[in-house]
């Protein structure tokens, strides 16, 4: 399946959209079924405001990150990075550059890098087709960073294929024990899929959800938070996809 169609079927299956759904069948179910309608508008009112509250968030990522692994106890052969998107045609850069996401990711990786001296092997290809991620972390990390990349993985358009391909690459150099790095939300699923195509994962997870107070803001919505809550359903959703496929 394509990264648009992939997308496309997972926007249906994610909030907002799946809510909006709901509320767009109460709302023509109004005069016919009124019971059922206020039902339907009701849940979908609901979800987006609790799925919008901070709180709420936050606890939903906070059940699937787990917590940081003690790296200093787990050697490995070699350090993973997961790209996590790019910023398409960035003015200041002068064209496409790495997201936010990603950078996050590659950061992490560098500080990793001079903590242990393990070659790194980035990953990400060209799903939006704008052009591959993969040579965009490469830069950043040996350009900003002052670390060398050992390997550029650029054919992969989601986490099964990053780690499919990882494979094909390190498996040749006898090197299967690896710290992989991505964000802490998408770990489970990133070592889901690594460990079933060969590879002994040590989590180096970064950017994980964390909440400096609970106040009263942390209960009113915003758009930050449903984006929050965004990402947990699709990790749920795409742990339970690749399981299906297996």
């Amino acid at each position: 399946m394509s990264w648009f169609l992939t997308n496309l079927v997972s926007a249906f299956l994610l909030p907002p959209l799946n809510l909006l759904v709901v509320a767009g069948i109460g709302l023509y179910l109004w005069h016919k079924r009124p019971r059922a309608a206020r039902i339907l508008v009701s849940v979908s009112v609901a979800g987006i405001w609790l799925l919008s509250t901070p709180f709420v968030a936050d606890s939903l990522l906070q059940s699937i990150e787990g917590k940081p692994a003690d790296l200093s106890k787990e050697p490995a052969d070699a350090i993973i990075v997961l790209s996590g998107g790019q910023h398409f045609n960035a003015p200041e850069y002068g064209g496409n550059t790495v997201s936010k996401e990603t950078l996050e990711r590659v950061r992490y990786a560098a500080m990793l890098y001079r903590q242990t001296g393990k070659p790194v092997l980035v990953s990400g290809g060209n799903p939006q087709g704008g052009g591959a991620e993969a040579p965009l972390m490469k830069q950043v990390l040996e350009q900003e960073y002052y670390v060398p990349v050992r390997w550029v993985e650029d054919s992969s358009d989601n986490t099964l294929e990053n780690a499919r391909h990882s494979h094909d690459l390190l498996a040749r150099e006898g090197m299967t024990r690896i710290y992989l790095v991505t964000h802490a939300w998408h770990m489970p699923r990133a070592v889901q899929v690594f460990e079933r195509a060969g590879f002994e994962v040590i989590p180096a997870a970064t950017a994980f959800t964390t909440r400096h107070k609970t106040d009263l803001l942390s209960f009113i919505p915003n758009a930050a938070a449903l984006l929050g809550s965004y990402r947990f359903m699709h990790e749920v959703v795409g742990m339970l996809w690749y399981r299906l496929k297996s």
